[in-house]
């Protein structure tokens, strides 16, 4: 398996991490996943601005430009082979010794790895949709950063498993911000509302994607707070991510949810991002 590492590509099993290793030490890094279809990247140009937007804000030096990225992880891409699939792409910091909390000098080099692995589209899952749990927000304040330190999210996504659920719904003071690892937004009257951007929610890539769609059908879309209480009243709830696309719930907790009805405006949203998906990539298999 070839992969990404210190800016070349490599077999995985010439990949050394030192132990000093900021990500290691600390996860001192940021991250971006992005969706391969026909061989192509989805929504490139956005997840590699997201990259360095996360990079900027945690201080973090990025040495490559954002083409000679992109050119790396186009090689990787065609050297993998795999048709569909997710690209793991991360930068820490780098090494530092000795382990300091405090920022490095600007001359420790930050290191890139990524890698590619197959996973098809969850069909059947997009149909009859997902089981989620609402449970609090337990993570810090600088959610809009994506970044490889997840302890909090993966804390929520086992609350969710313990429950035999696919994913947390996350509250803050009762206020639904987003899920453990997507988006989430809720149909009510024939408009979507959705938790605004901002430190409390992971800008999604996704989300953008299905806001265009939902202009392009003329359906309102209010990027406003609401409650676990206008959650529980919806007509539908969805979420939304680079791995899951546009994702019906069909329960919240213990209450069931009718999905893809005849007139699902999740529905609608899923045909018209498949269209954007071929736009961009080509004719979907399936």
């Amino acid at each position: 398996m070839k992969v990404i590492w210190d800016n070349k590509i490599v077999d995985r099993e010439e990949v050394k991490i030192d132990f000093e290793d900021r990500g290691y030490q600390f996860g001192d890094g940021i991250y971006e996943v992005i969706r391969i279809y026909n061989h192509m990247y989805f929504c490139l140009d956005d997840h590699i601005d997201r990259f360095f937007s996360s990079a900027k804000k945690i201080e973090m030096n990025v040495l490559q430009s954002k083409n000679e990225i992109k050119m790396l992880i186009t090689a990787l891409l065609k050297e993998s082979g795999i048709k569909t699939g997710n690209l793991y792409i991360q930068m820490t910091r780098g090494n530092a010794s000795p382990r300091d909390h405090t920022y490095p000098s600007q001359d420790v080099k930050p290191l890139l790895t990524g890698s590619i692995t197959t996973a098809e589209r969850n069909l059947e899952q997009l149909q009859t949709g997902i089981k989620t749990i609402i449970t609090e927000d337990i993570r810090w304040l600088k959610c809009d950063i994506k970044m490889i330190s997840l302890l909090g999210n993966i804390m929520l996504k086992h609350e969710a498993h313990k429950h035999n659920a696919d994913e947390a719904i996350l509250h803050r003071n009762q206020t639904v911000t987003e899920c453990s690892s997507s988006n989430v937004a809720i149909v009510k009257d024939g408009a979507i509302y959705t938790h605004p951007d901002g430190n409390l929610i992971l800008p999604g890539i996704t989300k953008v994607v299905w806001r265009n769609c939902a202009k392009k059908l003329n359906i309102p879309v209010y990027e406003q707070a609401y409650s676990t209480a206008d959650l529980l009243k919806a007509d539908e709830v969805f979420c939304s991510s680079t791995t899951i696309e546009i994702m019906p719930v069909n329960q919240v907790d213990n209450q069931s949810f009718t999905v893809l009805k005849s007139n699902s405006i999740v529905k609608r949203l899923q045909e018209c991002y498949k269209i954007e998906i071929v736009q961009q990539c080509g004719k979907l298999t399936n």
